[in-house]
């Protein structure tokens, strides 16, 4: 059959829509999303003919064609942002969502999401209120502080701190602390934004606490501390501790600023895990601000949390950024659920997600593990993959304790007859995808990071690759 003749094989599009499993789809998905599928599957055997694909492949992909529609309406019309399942044993995966929240903080964000609420209302005086008020005073009380505002991320938070106590004059930071955050925002980039004067400090991997002192001057606004969250510089080192700066502060009147940026609130060295100085020791060593993310060690959503001096706060509450800068009533009844958890640290640890799994215990991690060797390994060939449980470690992730490696247990999958690569990208592109880790021609799925609600996932994702990926 020639070419021409060919495109009379196609059908029109009326006939394809009155199909019984198009029509059938109409009902579930919108007309539009189907009929433009419909035109471009169409459009893509007329690509095929075009290109000189035979008769007989030609008329596969028709007989096919009702099924090819549905896949790709199916897809048109699903959501973009999409759940899948963290195999990588990093606990805070910027990629992948950061912290994840407990059902408790979901159940009270659907109760303000789906009702009205007192979001700028005062109910005792029946006048207009703040939203900020809801956890202004929860969160002060937690770590110390006078008062607290809460902003959508942190370099928002550090921006409008920035902004509001030093536009237009000297902020002193020390060389070793101007960091770079996720997406290439840097700390220099943040302080010209905000109007203020970078004045740098000291070398890379030495401050003195002479080196602030010196650089102060009549035009002087803050001394600034920048957490290294994100890295660590070892050997001939040496930093200035915010305590240390306290004899300057007085000395001069000059306010401290410190940018924790992790933001932990219980001390994590009880656990196994090395220590990350907490909101509480800031404001305790005499830091007038302090900011702090929501979504990375704290475990709640993703905000910017500024704690300290009363006076500070009120004037970034009018600073016209904190308008640009404010977070929803979804970002508030989550953060409050999640800072009600830390008045009791047992609480915390286990109605936390992050916390939970950076503190579970590696026997525990074991016999979960052995639990989903035996659910993979049911009624799957074994001449197909080898399964092993074997000992790794995890990444806590988020920019967060970069030297701390977890002890995990890892299920280690090595494919006999398939390419790890394409494996790989089949779990990728399972209904739920699923995200693991590849080194050295194996696929680790790590415990630590993988809920039992995914043990079925994995399973049903790990038996799709291996259909799809048979003999390659």
């Amino acid at each position: 059959m020639g070419t021409k003749n060919l495109y009379t094989l196609i059908p029109k599009i009326d006939e394809v829509v009155a199909w019984p499993t198009i029509s059938d789809l109409i009902k579930d998905i919108p007309r539009k999303v189907v009929l433009d599928s419909i035109r471009e599957e169409i459009e893509k055997i007329r690509d095929k003919i075009k290109e000189g694909t035979g008769e007989i492949e030609i008329i596969s992909i028709i007989s096919n064609l009702d099924n090819r529609i549905i896949g790709n309406a199916r897809k048109k019309n699903s959501y973009k942002l999409r759940p899948l399942v963290n195999a990588t044993g990093i606990v805070i995966h910027t990629n992948l969502g950061r912290s994840l929240i407990s059902e408790e903080v979901l159940e009270n964000m659907k109760n303000i999401s789906t009702r009205y609420s007192n979001l700028e209302y005062d109910l005792e005086n029946g006048l207009r209120g703040s939203r900020y008020s809801h956890l202004e005073d929860l969160v002060a009380n937690l770590v110390g502080g006078e008062a607290a505002l809460v902003v959508n991320n942190n370099a928002a938070a550090v921006l409008l701190v920035l902004s509001t106590m030093a536009r237009g004059r000297e902020v002193i930071v020390s060389r070793g602390e101007l960091i770079e955050i996720g997406g290439a925002f840097r700390i220099p980039d943040v302080m010209e934004q905000s109007g203020s004067k970078l004045i740098e400090v000291g070398t890379t991997n030495k401050t003195h606490l002479r080196d602030y002192e010196n650089a102060i001057s009549e035009d002087t606004a803050a001394l600034l501390k920048v957490h290294t969250s994100n890295y660590r510089i070892m050997g001939f080192t040496s930093s200035v501790e915010a305590k240390e700066l306290n004899a300057l502060k007085e000395k001069y009147n000059i306010p401290i600023i410190e940018d924790l940026g992790s933001g932990v609130l219980i001390d994590l060295s009880k656990y196994g895990i090395t220590y990350e100085p907490r909101v509480t020791d800031s404001i305790n060593s005499g830091v007038d601000i302090v900011t702090f993310s929501g979504d990375k060690l704290l475990g709640g959503p993703q905000a910017g949390i500024i704690v300290g001096k009363k006076k500070y706060i009120e004037a970034m509450k009018k600073n016209p950024l904190t308008r640009a800068f404010r977070v929803d009533k979804f970002t508030i009844a989550a953060l409050e659920a999640t800072f009600k958890f830390y008045n009791d640290e047992d609480l915390a640890i286990k109605n936390i997600p992050t916390l939970r799994m950076l503190t579970v215990k590696l026997e525990d991690l074991k016999k979960r593990a052995v639990k989903l060797k035996s659910l993979i390994e049911r009624d799957l060939s074994t001449s197909k993959i080898k399964i092993t449980i074997e000992d790794e470690f995890s990444e806590v992730g988020g920019g967060s304790l970069p030297m701390e490696k977890l002890p995990t247990k890892c299920l280690v999958l090595e494919l006999l007859d398939t390419s790890v690569a394409s494996f790989e990208r089949s779990l990728r592109k399972y209904e739920t995808p699923i995200i693991a880790r590849v080194y050295k021609d194996r696929v680790y799925l790590d415990l630590r990071t993988i809920r039992n609600e995914d043990f079925s996932i994995i399973k049903g994702g790990i038996d799709y690759a291996l259909s799809l990926n048979k003999g390659e």
